[in-house]
């Protein structure tokens, strides 16, 4: 078993989602080649629907590589949302900026350059959805200002929760990982046990958790 499901699961749900084909397998086999991590494709499938359920008119993504997730919910929602990422490594910011360029989405999906929380301390914008994919033992620092900047029915997608399933396993957690996982835990229970927040985490890729403000009566 990988990651935070069986594998005869994952593979069976992956056959299930259509191979992507153009500029999406373009960025795929690019990151394949090259070892950059994109997200998995049940997790891109899982974008995807989020993203035509929801019709997000502007979409704040935290960690953007080579701009495939993106690009991935550029797509998704017919060109349709204003996407802003951040990112701070310097050569995957560079490629992000070429992939954007080459695959014509510069009016669509803007790179703010720099580290997360201090761009997320500077940005005053409202956002319909929050894809969170970068530091992972900083959601908690994070999570403020993504509530902040959230409309009041917007949604906050966080990627890599469960973290190859250490997050729920002890035995399985790596010395030197001991400081992220429970960072993750922290920022798993903050979410889970705000009466104000409804949140579900699904064990899909890496684990994924989606946090939302509860309704309530006027």
């Amino acid at each position: 078993m990988s990651g935070v499901t069986h594998d005869y699961m994952t593979n069976y749900i992956r056959t299930l989602i259509k191979e992507e084909v153009g500029i999406l397998k373009e960025l795929e086999d690019f990151a394949e080649k090259e070892h950059i991590p994109i997200v998995q494709k049940e997790v891109g499938n899982f974008l995807k629907f989020m993203v035509s359920f929801q019709k997000p008119q502007k979409i704040l993504e935290l960690g953007t590589a080579i701009g495939y997730s993106a690009i991935l919910m550029s797509i998704a929602s017919n060109n349709k949302s204003k996407i802003t990422t951040i990112e701070r490594d310097k050569k995957m910011i560079d490629i992000a900026k070429s992939n954007i360029i080459k695959y014509n989405f510069q009016d669509k999906i803007n790179i703010l350059e720099g580290d997360c929380l201090e761009v997320l301390s500077n940005l005053d914008d409202k956002y319909d959805m929050i894809f969170m994919d970068a530091g992972k033992g900083h959601y908690s620092e994070f999570f403020p200002h993504c509530m902040r900047l959230l409309n009041p029915k917007g949604i906050i997608i966080a990627d890599n929760v469960l973290f190859r399933g250490m997050v729920a396993n002890d035995e399985l957690v790596e010395r030197r990982k001991i400081t992220i996982v429970k960072r993750m835990r922290s920022y798993l229970d903050m979410i889970s046990k705000d009466k104000n927040l409804i949140t579900s985490v699904i064990p899909m890729g890496d684990g994924i958790a989606i946090t939302t403000r509860r309704e309530t009566d006027a």
